[in-house]
């Protein structure tokens, strides 16, 4: 018996030992999830806190009540030069898995989904680093110009774009159908970082606010985005415009940034395709309207206001690598899927 339980433990070292190693941004979070999450909210970006703060879309997690809301918002890099990679859901192997987003060089693969407000699908054109400083795009992104001096404008991000929904996931039953690109899969064995504490409390602060659940909002979260991570509540908190699908997509996601001394109306909004923001402070909408052009995602590519990304690849964050799944299949279409697992 005892030898046999000794054997046993010899084998699992071997196995361990011989487990090809991946980084935790190639790995997907959770268990399978049955039914695909809803379409992204349409909703405006909060003013940029201050320089330095990079925008981090919303999305969608998976609990145990179902899908819920984590807003997007504005954080801190962990590391100077470094971009955020947006997570993603992705169909395989009979469910949804979550592709937790993640900290690199580069900007990596996120399923080709739009989110808006500078990230269309493929890349990332809402600003780039220029010598240790953070500089915004204000064609897409939402900042006051008279408090943020590091700001340049880049229209060429932008396209007209006509976008039918705001698919969150790729593959599966009307899922967008990017695939990595070479740029994307080399970036994916660069150094990543994992989310920093302030998003990890972020995601789990939603996780306790029924209001975000998608079976209590249908779609259209009262807290859609916030100024800072954590903060639900006062002046930085924008409430969701519409929850379904909206015909402007726009680089920016389609989702926007809000007014604020130069606004550029754009739709900050990511339905699948890529999207331009809008120029320093300005009114951005996650109305899917700049879209970058890149993947071929089917699941509508989005466009700001009317206004879709080219193809840029983004200073110190072109295309990164992409995540494979972790043991974490997860949601389908906008119900409630059967097993459970919480994304991160």
């Amino acid at each position: 018996m005892r030898k046999s339980h000794i054997a046993g433990l010899v084998l699992l070292a071997l196995v361990m030992v011989f487990m090809p190693a991946r980084s935790a941004a190639q790995i997907s979070v959770g268990v399978a999830v049955h039914i695909g999450p809803p379409a992204l909210p349409v909703y405006e970006q909060p003013i940029c806190p201050g320089a330095g703060y990079l925008w981090t879309p919303g999305y969608w997690a998976y609990g145990d009540d179902g899908y819920y809301w984590v807003p997007g918002t504005w954080v801190m890099a962990p590391t100077v030069g470094y971009l955020w990679t947006p997570g993603y859901w992705g169909w395989g192997g009979g469910g949804y898995f979550w592709h937790a987003g993640y900290w690199g060089p580069h900007v990596g693969f996120y399923g080709g989904i739009n989110y808006g407000f500078g990230y269309g699908g493929v890349g990332f054109f809402g600003g780039r680093w220029n010598g240790g400083v953070f500089a915004y795009n204000t064609a897409v992104m939402h900042v006051n110009t008279t408090v943020i001096h590091n700001t340049y404008v880049d229209k060429t991000v932008i396209n007209n774009v006509t976008v039918n929904n705001h698919v969150s996931y790729n593959g599966g039953t009307g899922g967008v159908s990017a695939r990595a690109t070479s740029a994307e899969l080399a970036a994916e064995h660069e150094h990543h970082v994992a989310p920093t504490s302030m998003q990890t409390q972020h995601e789990h602060a939603a996780s306790t606010n029924r209001a975000l659940l998608a079976s209590e909002n249908h779609g259209k979260p009262a807290i859609a985005a916030t100024a800072k991570p954590g903060e639900f509540s006062g002046r930085g908190v924008v409430a969701a415009k519409a929850a379904a699908t909206p015909r402007n997509a726009s680089t920016n996601g389609g989702n926007k940034p809000t007014n604020n001394a130069a606004d550029l109306h754009k739709t900050d909004r990511p339905p699948s395709s890529r999207t331009g923001s809008t120029p320093a402070n300005a009114s951005h909408l996650n109305n899917a309207t700049n879209a970058n052009t890149p993947h071929t995602n089917n699941a509508a590519t989005s466009a700001r206001t009317n206004n879709l990304p080219t193809p840029h690849a983004n200073n110190a964050a072109n295309n990164a690598p992409r995540s494979q799944p972790h043991p974490q299949n997860k949601p389908q279409a906008e119900g409630k899927p059967h097993s459970e697992g919480k994304p991160r």
